[in-house]
This record gives C-alpha cells, structure tokens and sequence, in this order.
C-alpha cells in the first residue's frame, strides 16, 4: 500500500467520488471521521439522521463544535481507543465506537467513530432475550407431554427434542440434536426429509429407531411461516406401548362386558388341601344366605374371600361395601355403620345420611377386624343380625334391611369373649358359617403357584419383566415362617424388584431384604420340642421370632410389627396369646 503523506490526507480522504458515497452511505451505523485537526471529513447519512446535523453543514468543521461532547479530539490526542461507550446527543443516547487512524509511519492521521442509536440497541437485545426465552420456553412445554417430539430446520437438521423422544430413541439429547435427522433411524427413511422435500404431512410411518431397534410410529408435519418452509416437526409413538395399551383395554373391556369381580374363586391359588378345603367351603357359603365368619392371620387373604364368596352369590349384582372396623373411629361407629337423621347430633347433614348397611341393601357388607367393633354398636348389629332391621342415629323408626353378612377376624374370638370385650350372642350370629383361612406356613405347596401369580401382578405395577426365582432363594422362602402371610410375601417380592437391575429377571438371595434374611426361620429351626404337638411348636418358634424382634428393636413394638408385616394390635393380640411379657425386652 502507498505511503500517505500528512499533507494529502485530506485530499487522499476526498470522498467526493460516488462510489465512496455509496459505500458510507449503505450503513445503518452514524459514521464520522476527522482529520488530524480535528476537522470532519465524512460523514454519512445515517449521522445526519441520528445526530440532526446537516452533511453540508459539516463538513469542514471542527467536530467538538457541532458535536455537543464530543471525544474525538480526545482520541487523537492520546491514540487510544474508546469501544461500545456512550454518550448523550441532545435527547439521544448513542453506542460509539472511536478509532485511531494511522498511516504506515504509525502516525495518527485521523480518528473514526462509527455509532447507532442505543435505543436500537437496546431493541435487538431484547429481540434476542426474547427469541432466546421463547425457545426456553418451547422447550419446556414440550418436555412437559408425554409425546416423544423432535423439531427439524428445513435442511432436516434436529434442533430440538423433548425428553420423551430421547427415553423412546434410547440415545442422548447431545448424540441427536445438531445432526441430521437420518442419525436415530436404522430401518426406515427420515420423514423430516421427506416433508421438507414435498411439504406434505405423514402420519403413522413404522420405522425402527436407536441402538435398540425400537419400533415406532412417526408422524411429522410441516412448519411453514408465512408461506416459507421453517422445518418440520414429529411425534413419534413406543409401538411396544401401544400393544400394551391395547392388550389392557381389551382386557378392561372384557372384564366390563362380563362383569367379572375384582377377586374370584378362580383366580385364587389353592392347591395346598388346607387352602383347597377353605375354598370350597367358602363356594358353598357362597351359595346359602348365612352369615359368613372368616378367621385367619394377618395377611392370609380374608378380602379375596369376601369378594369372592359375595361374586359367587345371587347378589353378585349389587354393593360389596367393605368397612375396616379397626379403622372407624368409636364415636363414630355407629353413625358409619347406620347412619343419623337429619339433627341428630351438632354438625349432622341437613338431610341426615346414609349408614353403609344401608348402601349395602341388597348386596353383602364385609365387615372387617370385627373384634375391634365397640361393645356400644355389637348390640345394634345383633339386631340387624337377628331382626334384618336397624334405626339411625337420633332417628326412632326401624328400618328392614337385606343384606349379606361376610365378618373376618385375626383376633381369637373365643379368648375375647371370654374376657368380655365381644359379645357372646353377637358371636354366635356371626359364626354361623365359620371359614379358617390356613396361614402361608401351612400352605407351602402352593408357594410357587402364588410368586408366578404375585410376579405377574408386579411386573405390571412395575414395568418389570421378572418371570422366576432363583432355587436358592425358593429355599429361603420355605425356611421362613411369614408371619405377615401372603401380604408379606408380596412385600418381598416387591422390595426384591426395587432392588434388581432393569435387566435382571431372576430374583436371587442378594435381592431380598436384608430383614428378611436375619429373621429367616433356619435360625430358630433348631431347637428341639419333646414330647410336643405340632401346634405348641409352631406358637414356641412364633415367640422365639416375636421376642427376638422385639430385642433388636429395643421393644418398639410399632417397628416390631412392621418388620414383621402384621398390624400392631396382630402383635399386641400375639403377644397376649404366647404370653410374651414387657420383662423379656
């Protein structure tokens, strides 16, 4: 490049030529330049515009003397340059940007400012803050569905993707987005090409997607703003899930079209002569209109009874209404049970209520933990038992009353007679047809029938895909007494599944809870009982674990029974009967 000389600068700088007009003038940015003295020597339209100085009027002037604060002279005096500053025109804020010029002695020949208004600044900034919080917020509407959805440009490029899309694909938000969309498909062609190819939407495409081969179903639309293509976007649908959904409601819709119940006879597991023997007795109960005790343990299934006695009768059309006795608080018992008349006691419904016997018209109340029922409301179920009538609460007219009496303890209601909290009348109405219900030690043969039944209703709560238990385990299980029955095993099972691998389908020794493996019965089994009945060494190995836990536990008998998977008053009961006392904690 030539050398410049200070005397022909000015005349170097003569942008007198209308190409140099052009080119200045082209720029939305205020551009001025002066001299060495300060003097301007350019200035283009876009500064008339924003300083409101006339180009003619300029030229050839001092730039502090037209330009109000001015720091052009200051900038050739010191050679430094001053970036993004602003400064205060008239009403006007402005961003400049001044510039030393230099020739190729490195001599400062001049000084360059280029500037805009701060108020456009201000404008794209926001756009940007803007453009940048709408995305953040796309984004996180589209996580928010549960619809796998993937965004492309209109060169079919991702640009963005919701969670679903990246759990369905089986790969990473960073492995997809930025690439093209063909990256995730390994059968099939990408429909985002396709659509930004003919613009036509697709809907219900079959493909195969990530390192898994996962069959989907992709559907994918244009974008297309203001008559110009801006990409595509996509839905694509597990097609796993779908023959999931479908496999559920065509199973829903056959339980609705043939109103099976929620437990019946037949899907119960009973091929233990113990378990056999209760269930048919408990088919022919079905049959009769008597009034139905079913006793058991804790855990032992008494509920899959009730309903399945009451779908197995005439009545199977009408109400089932359970009702936890232990779970009824006693003052208000006997307004649950038969309901009140409208002002009989301070809060009372306007129009009075019904009692659950009454919504059990017709139909079968099962009446659960039947002991804890207070002596006060044994009286006026006697008489619903013995009269089929009752009255409500501040009411004085009796009403008549058909329903079907199913009661279920884990109590010893003898021994509660006996000691006079439950009536004896009461229960002699009440064990007309008396079921006992063997507890899961009894049963063992039908151990594995029962884990395939509990595994097949885990995995569904689960999304698992356990299908065995390992020997091993099978052998830790028949060691074990469950005092929780078969309410504890699933328990088991269930703690088992949290803790295996997604992959993992057999259920082995270090998957079961640690618990469960101190208190298994191997422990206790060897101790001898001479001279002694099956059912004493049953209560002395039941006492060796109740004690034992209690002992680790300090006698917290709440942490005691939840270990132990029985309700408290199931241990409060137990410890009564095997005369455990407070001394041996």
């Amino acid at each position: 490049m030539k050398c410049i000389e200070k005397s022909a600068f000015q005349t170097a700088w003569d942008f007198g030529s209308r190409q140099m007009r052009d080119l200045f003038n082209s720029t939305s940015d205020g551009m001025i330049v002066v001299n060495e003295m300060g003097v301007i020597i350019l200035i283009n339209i876009a500064a008339e515009r924003i300083l409101g100085i006339p180009v003619q009027d300029a030229y050839g002037q001092l730039a502090r003397d037209i330009i109000t604060g001015s720091r052009l002279d200051s900038v050739l005096e010191t050679g430094v340059a001053e970036l993004n500053q602003k400064q205060m025109i008239g009403e006007t804020y402005i961003v400049t940007n001044r510039v030393p010029l230099r020739d190729e002695k490195d001599q400062i020949v001049g000084v360059a400012a280029v500037f805009r208004e701060f108020t456009e600044v201000e404008q794209l900034t926001e756009e940007l803050t803007s453009r940048n919080e709408m995305q953040k917020f796309l984004e996180t509407i589209i996580d928010v569905t549960q619809d796998a959805i993937s965004v492309a440009d209109q060169e079919g490029k991702i640009i963005m993707v919701n969670q679903a899309y990246t759990q369905v694909i089986g790969m990473p938000k960073e492995e997809v987005v930025g690439k093209l969309s063909t990256v995730d498909i390994r059968e099939g062609e990408s429909m985002h090409l396709q659509v930004v190819k003919t613009l036509d939407a697709v809907r219900g495409i079959p493909l195969k997607v990530g390192p898994g081969n996962r069959e989907v179903l992709a559907s994918v639309s244009p974008i297309i703003i203001k008559g110009k293509l801006r990409g595509s976007v996509g839905v694509v649908h597990d097609v796993s899930e779908i023959k999931r959904l479908s496999k559920e409601l065509a199973r829903t819709r056959m339980l609705v079209n043939r109103s099976q119940p929620r437990y019946t006879f037949e899907t119960m597991v009973a091929t233990d002569a113990a378990m056999s023997l209760a269930v048919e007795q408990s088919r022919h109960a079905a049959t009769t209109p008597a009034t139905i005790l079913l006793s058991g343990e804790s855990g032992t299934g008494k509920e899959v009874f009730a309903h399945s006695i009451h779908y197995a009768s005439h009545r199977n059309n009408k109400p089932f209404i359970r009702v936890n006795c232990a779970a009824l608080p006693e003052t208000l018992f006997e307004s649950e049970l038969f309901g009140y008349e409208a002002g009989a006691f301070s809060g009372a419904l306007r129009g009075g209520k019904k009692g659950l016997f009454e919504e059990a018209n017709g139909g079968t109340i099962f009446l659960d933990e039947i002991g804890e029922i207070p002596l006060m409301v044994q009286a006026k179920l006697l008489r619903v038992l013995q009269e089929r009538e009752f009255t409500k609460v501040g009411g004085v007219k009796s009403r008549s009353i058909d329903v079907r009496v199913i009661a279920a303890t884990n109590q010893n209601l003898d021994i509660a007679v006996k000691k006079g909290s439950f009536r004896e009348d009461l229960y002699y109405r009440l064990n007309v047809f008396p079921i006992v219900i063997p507890p899961l030690r009894h049963r063992m043969a039908d151990l594995p029938q029962l884990i395939v039944h509990i595994l097949e209703k885990l995995n569904q709560e689960y999304g698992r895909n356990v299908t065995a238990v390992s020997p091993e385990a099978i052998a830790v299980f028949r060691e074990y007494l469950w005092p929780g029955n078969v309410r504890e095993l699933e328990n088991v099972l269930g703690r088992a599944l949290i803790n295996m691998q997604f992959s993992e389908t057999t259920i082995l020794n270090r998957h079961l809870p640690p618990f469960f493996r101190e208190i298994k019965a191997a422990h206790i089994v060897d101790t001898h009982f001479p001279h002694s009945s099956l059912t004493q060494m049953l209560e002395a190995v039941e006492r060796k674990i109740i004690e034992d836990c209690l002992k680790k536990n300090e006698g917290n008998r709440t942490q005691t029974a939840l270990q132990l998977g029985i309700a408290i008053r199931s241990l409060y009961y137990k410890m009564e009967k095997l005369k455990i006392k407070s001394e041996v904690i």
